[in-house]
């Protein structure tokens, strides 16, 4: 096996590729530990949440998302329970931000990246099911 090095979970880089359930955990992780301080403290996450009619909600979703993140990171590490939790809770989050903005007319590329999320998080659930068992 020239060029594989063996990884935690058992799984095989090849080249040094990351296996996909690693890439997209970490990738998610990654935007969500960017993007959720964002709707806490920048000012144009505050003029999004109106235009969403969601101005009351920017604070706790932006906590929901650095603890969704978080969780992902830990269960990328230790625990696939809080993989899993993080993981179905972001891809809720991500449908029910799909949906507002579907409800608001943005355009499709407007609601690509939320719809996008909730399915990378759809395939964690079902990768950290797997690990599980």
């Amino acid at each position: 096996m020239d060029g594989c090095l063996p990884c935690r979970d058992g799984s095989i880089l090849v080249d040094g590729n990351l296996p996909m359930f690693d890439f997209f955990c970490l990738l998610t992780a990654i935007a969500f530990l960017v993007y959720g301080p964002c709707c806490v403290f920048s000012g144009h996450m505050v003029v999004e949440f109106e235009r969403y009619r969601l101005a009351r909600f920017r604070k706790i979703t932006g906590y929901l998302q650095i603890l969704g993140a978080v969780g992902l990171l830990v269960g990328f590490l230790f625990s696939p329970v809080a993989g899993l939790i993080a993981a179905l809770g972001l891809s809720i989050q991500m449908l029910l931000g799909f949906g507002v903005r579907l409800l608001i007319r943005d355009s499709l590329l407007q609601c690509l990246p939320s719809f996008s999320f909730m399915l990378i998080n759809a395939g964690l659930v079902v990768g950290f099911i797997n690990r599980l068992t």
